[in-house]
């Protein structure tokens, strides 16, 4: 009787260890360089838009001033201010100056953006933080409604809600709540972050923040916080069903996705109900696309606190831009801009990290 020899195992059979991923290291922090890294050409292109774009009105100094001072004192300021210069040279001074965080200098009253920015940034950040929070109150819930019950007409009319909230224009909402709740019902302040008396208090405290309700929350005093509870309201809806639409669509579209998975199936034929589904199983994977598109709408917000902080008066770097555009400041413009567009690329940059400690997915 004769025996066969083995074969000997060929070089691709052999057992290795776990596989590195191509580059080596750890993909998440390979995610993190890589997105880190996009942020300055990101910043570099849109700061260099911003720049171009503000010049196509001529030297700032003109547009600021032009009806005001004689030729010779325009030709005085021109040349002091630099603006008498290639442009070439212009723009690289300037985009010297930004990576220094030197955003530039007010014509009209002389002040610092980057000054500007520390006073006023808080009342931003503060509108910025309602509005999101209404998004997420108003359209997460509503979207998994209009996902439990679709194809009904509770989803056509919630369809129809988000049509509307992110359809309608800012000031226009903000004028039609000002109407409702502060002219007919006289529940909520017309217009401003607190009342006078809650500002003047706010105004002796050592470590102010800028933040109303942060400050309110530093004086201990539940009739402040109230007091800046109120003026939030109506600016916070008017800002926030604009981005509470597009969550509802989106959950409601990732839910419906969901529900139609096989692992769901399976849950369905056991006997599990349809609100249990949508709650237990639909409702985190539906959450992670929302997280991805914060990104999206913190640009969508800010642009939308432009005409939201003029409507109600509140004093954040939206209302002092539409002052600088009203007075042909087109320097304070063009750093508040830019400053808004450094704030946007950090804010995707923080959101994308966020997406991806939630995702694996998204680090491949």
């Amino acid at each position: 009787m004769t025996t066969t020899a083995p074969a000997p195992l060929a070089p691709t059979d052999t057992v290795t260890g776990p596989r590195r991923s191509l580059g080596g290291g750890s993909p998440l922090l390979r995610f993190i360089i890589v997105r880190f890294l996009l942020i300055f050409p990101t910043i570099f292109i849109l700061v260099t838009m911003v720049f171009l774009l503000m010049r196509t009105i001529g030297d700032p100094i003109t547009a600021a001033l032009g009806g005001r001072l004689n030729a010779d004192q325009l030709a005085v300021r021109i040349e002091a201010a630099g603006y008498n210069r290639p442009l070439v040279v212009q723009y690289f001074e300037y985009i010297g100056q930004v990576f220094t965080g030197n955003f530039g200098t007010a014509i009209s009253d002389g002040r610092p953006v980057l000054e500007l920015l520390l006073t006023y940034g808080g009342a931003t950040l503060e509108l910025a933080f309602y509005a999101l929070l209404v998004a997420f109150i108003v359209g997460i819930p509503l979207g998994m409604l209009a996902a439990y019950l679709r194809d009904r007409w509770p989803d056509a009319v919630l369809r129809i809600f988000a049509i509307l909230c992110y359809a309608t224009p800012v000031f226009f909402a903000g004028l039609l709540l000002k109407l409702v709740f502060s002219v007919w019902l006289k529940v909520l302040p017309v217009a401003g972050r607190g009342s006078t008396r809650t500002e003047l208090q706010m105004g002796k405290l050592e470590n102010r923040t800028g933040i109303y309700l942060v400050d309110a929350i530093q004086l201990g005093s539940p009739v402040a916080i109230a007091d800046v509870l109120q003026h939030a309201v109506l600016p916070g809806l008017a800002l926030g069903l604009l981005t509470a639409g597009v969550f509802l669509r989106l959950v409601r579209t990732n839910v419906i996705g969901t529900l139609s998975m096989d692992y769901v199936d399976s849950a369905r034929s056991r006997g599990v109900s349809e609100y249990r589904l949508v709650r237990r199983h639909a409702y985190k994977p539906a959450l992670i696309p929302i997280i991805t598109v914060i990104g999206l709408q913190i640009a969508v917000l800010l642009g939308g606190a432009v005409l939201t902080e003029t409507t109600f008066e509140w004093k954040g770097l939206g209302f002092k831009l539409a002052e600088y555009l009203s007075a042909r400041d087109f320097v304070a413009v063009q750093g508040i801009v830019a400053l808004l567009a450094v704030i946007v690329a950090l804010s995707n940059f923080i959101v994308d990290i966020l997406a991806a400690l939630i995702d694996p997915r998204v680090r491949y």
